[in-house]
């Protein structure tokens, strides 16, 4: 797949599809963002400014951009598509795909949760669909600030499922490391592991630096960890290696006192201090989460397993409230989110 005459779709340009989209026309490659309304008029007015924990500072003129909100402008010149919704819109999505892409274009699902590729496969007749995970946080510049900014603000390499001769040189530029592997199933389980602690950065409304360094928190999310880990074995799945622990070392390590994770866990630490979860932002929005596919998936697997997950029910159960509430992050303390009374003694 040659770079040059290949152009590349981001269906859904929120912050982790306005900084692929960014590196990759910072790249040379041709890009079209298909945006929201809010973040189109951002991008025309100031351009697109993308940094990254590695020092890379660097800006999109708005003139050099290709933005739209209409999908039957961006998606019939679409070589390849990258889905970068939220979970609960990749059906609409792949809806939107069937109706104005070519149904050669390869699309590649670069969402959390296990089942999204899935689901865009079962929307499109045509087009190969990918399975992708982006294992790094993006933050994005508060509204009304121009230019728009998307930083990375952690470090990892995009995994691609194998497929599609030339999509690694297409997509792997700099600021946005891409490789292929040979088992996304197990690679999204992996991050599902991770990415229950973005329910309890968005119940305690803290930076994730902040939070995860706080052993209280560290305990659910261990917690969290052990009942998901339960329903998985049971069900024979196995994740991958999270920053490079093996799954079932995760809860131990996370239950260490903080001087000794601080130290053990430096790359799980490496994170920018203003990074926060993408479901703290959608609280704060008044948008929908995406529990169903996080916290959700744990539970669907363990009520087929026949498992028990306690704890991930009780966090799931606060941010539909909050979702409900709607009146952003609830500022909980991890006395009010453990499922028991918090032991002092194991602190």
């Amino acid at each position: 797949m040659a770079e040059g005459d290949k152009t590349i779709v981001i269906a859904g340009a929120g912050s982790i599809g306005c900084y692929a989209g960014g590196c990759l026309a910072l790249a040379g490659r041709r890009m079209i963002l298909l945006a929201r309304p809010r973040v189109e008029a951002a991008l025309r007015q100031g351009g697109l400014r993308v940094s990254d924990l590695d020092g890379h500072d660097r800006w999109i003129k708005p003139d050099a951009l290709v933005v739209t909100t209409d999908p039957a402008v961006a998606l019939p010149k679409a070589d390849v598509i990258l889905v970068t919704v939220k979970s609960g819109a990749t059906t609409d999505m792949a809806a939107l795909i069937k109706a104005h892409a070519r149904p050669d274009a390869i699309v590649v699902s670069l969402q959390n949760g296990v089942d999204n590729a899935d689901r865009l496969r079962g929307g499109l007749d045509g087009p190969m669909v990918l399975a992708g995970m982006v294992p790094f946080n993006v933050v994005q510049s508060p509204d009304g600030e121009l230019p728009l900014r998307v930083h990375r603000a952690s470090d990892g390499k995009v995994m691609l499922e194998d497929g599609g001769a030339g999509l690694i040189s297409l997509l792997g530029v700099e600021g946005l490391a891409v490789e292929a592997h040979g088992d996304m199933r197990a690679v999204l389980w992996g991050k599902l592991l991770m990415n229950l602690n973005n329910a309890l950065a968005a119940l305690s409304g803290l930076p994730l630096a902040r939070e995860l360094a706080d052993r209280r928190w560290r305990l659910i999310l261990a917690g969290q960890i052990d009942e998901a880990l339960q329903a998985m074995n049971a069900s024979g799945i196995a994740p991958a290696r999270i920053a490079g622990l093996r799954p079932a070392l995760l809860p131990k390590v996370l239950r260490l006192p903080d001087w000794l994770f601080r130290l053990l866990a430096r790359r799980m630490l490496a994170i920018a201090p203003e990074a926060r979860s993408s479901m703290w932002d959608d609280l704060q929005r008044g948008r929908p989460t995406e529990i169903d596919d996080l916290q959700g998936a744990i539970l669907r697997l363990a009520e087929k397993a026949g498992t028990s997950a306690p704890l991930t029910k009780r966090v799931a159960a606060l941010v539909r409230t909050a979702e409900q509430e709607n009146r952003g992050s609830p500022g909980l303390t991890p006395e009010q989110v453990n499922v028991r009374p918090y032991d002092r003694r194991s602190a």
